[in-house]
């Protein structure tokens, strides 16, 4: 039997669907990492910024109207999304749409919560006439197609359709935890719960939200405008927009899968802490990484800069110029220094008799001779001194910088300099 027909109801679901993506967050659990920027727009994997994954899922899943909202130091995520994100075609409809927080009239201040950045923009949401709008958050890294969602959605003749994941009990407190009944609708959901409720069967399992949120376009504006005149509310799709439709509406839950093999869950990491963050990135220097970001049928796109190769010079006892286990992008010389297990950003170099491991090198950055580099995060533009030592078991003072519990060093420009 031919699957032209449902691939033609996912393709008109997509195209009357308009995405917001939040982008504001500040993300101060990243520490200093976001001290001058959105989380949004922080470096991921060697070339990108952690929003290119949500947009490129959009673009992958055929949502292309999508707007961008923003408040927190957004000066670099503006930038790279006006330099990497202005390829689509208006004259088709298709667009990424900056929505920068802005005082629009007396009365209205910044944005307060996710819901009410959304209720901000209800003008935008009327000019482009959706019949569905997709909630989603810019600071997650993975991939997913939207489409199915969106179908599911349709197809139960929900108002709400809710992106889940499954967490370990210990972990769920993070989140918005639900509960649902057999035909998946959400009949109970706790904001960051201290004592969530795990899944039926799974006592160390609990069913979480991933933040990403389908809404039928005429529900979601007027549930915003009653929220707006809440003088209680905190204005928050997790806090009070969700529990509120549940109890008055069809409110559903997506379960999150892997795009090609629909029986496991799909690769989904919240980089939110410098542990979290670290981790991510060396996953991607494993052999076959969960994270694929190899795979042409599901690129993801960001801005790419004319940069020269990588080069490795010198091949001397003691000066010899490589990297193994390693991601090395483009414009990196590594000049008879040794990396292993590491993630080497864009325009980044490593001197003579340097020994990097286990660390992810943002760009820019530029390690001078005979350093030792062990589990560290440096800072992009940072330039580290000769001689020095940095990280777990390098011998280097740790009072400079700072260290997680789990022993990840992070060390930004304004520490090198104090």
């Amino acid at each position: 039997m031919s699957t032209q027909p449902e691939v033609r109801f996912v393709s008109r679901a997509t195209r009357e669907t308009l995405a917001l993506v939040m982008a504001g967050g500040r993300g101060s659990r990243l520490m200093q990492l976001t001290a001058n920027t959105a989380k949004p727009a922080v470096p991921f994997g060697g070339k990108f910024r952690i929003i290119d994954f949500t947009l490129s899922n959009c673009i992958n899943s055929g949502v292309r109207r999508v707007g961008v909202l923003t408040q927190y130091k957004s000066h670099a995520l503006i930038r790279h999304l006006q330099m990497g994100w202005g390829f689509m075609r208006g004259q088709f409809g298709e667009f990424v749409e900056l929505l920068p927080a802005e005082q629009r009239s007396e009365g209205m201040s910044w944005y307060t919560g996710t819901a009410d950045a959304v209720y901000q923009n209800i003008p935008f949401i009327r000019t482009h006439q959706p019949a569905h709008v997709l909630i989603l958050a810019g600071d997650h890294i993975y991939k997913m197609d939207y489409g199915p969602m969106l179908a599911q959605h349709v197809a139960t003749g929900a108002q709400v359709t809710v992106g889940c994941l499954e967490v370990p009990l210990k972990d769920a407190t993070e989140f918005g935890v639900m509960t649902i009944g057999d035909d998946k609708r959400i009949v109970r959901f706790d904001e960051k719960p201290k004592n969530p409720q795990p899944m039926p069967g799974k006592s160390d399992v609990a069913l979480a939200s991933m933040g990403i949120y389908v809404f039928d376009a005429r529900f979601l504006l007027d549930f915003l405008n009653r929220d707006a005149g809440v003088s209680e509310s905190s204005h928050d799709f997790g806090h009070d927009i969700i529990p509120k439709a549940i109890a008055e509406a069809a409110v559903y839950a997506y379960p999150f899968r892997d795009l090609y093999d629909g029986s496991k869950q799909g690769y989904w990491r919240d980089v939110g802490t410098v542990d979290a963050f670290w981790q991510a990135n060396l996953e991607l220097t494993d052999v076959l990484p969960e994270l694929n970001l190899y795979d042409e049928r599901w690129p993801i796109w960001t801005h790419a800069a004319q940069l020269p190769p990588a080069k490795f010079i010198l091949d001397k006892p003691g000066e010899r110029g490589c990297a193994i286990d390693s991601m090395v992008s483009a414009g990196c010389i590594v000049a008879g220094g040794e990396v292993r297990n590491s993630v080497l950003f864009n325009n980044t170099r490593v001197e003579t008799g340097s020994r990097i491991s286990q660390s992810v090198l943002l760009p820019g950055v530029t390690i001078g001779r005979n350093c030792v580099i062990n589990k560290a995060v440096i800072d992009e533009n940072c330039v580290v001194p000769d001689g020095t030592l940095i990280g777990e078991n390098s011998g280097g003072p740790a009072s400079y910088y700072h260290v997680t519990k789990s022993g990840v060093t992070l060390v930004t420009k304004e520490m090198l300099e104090s």
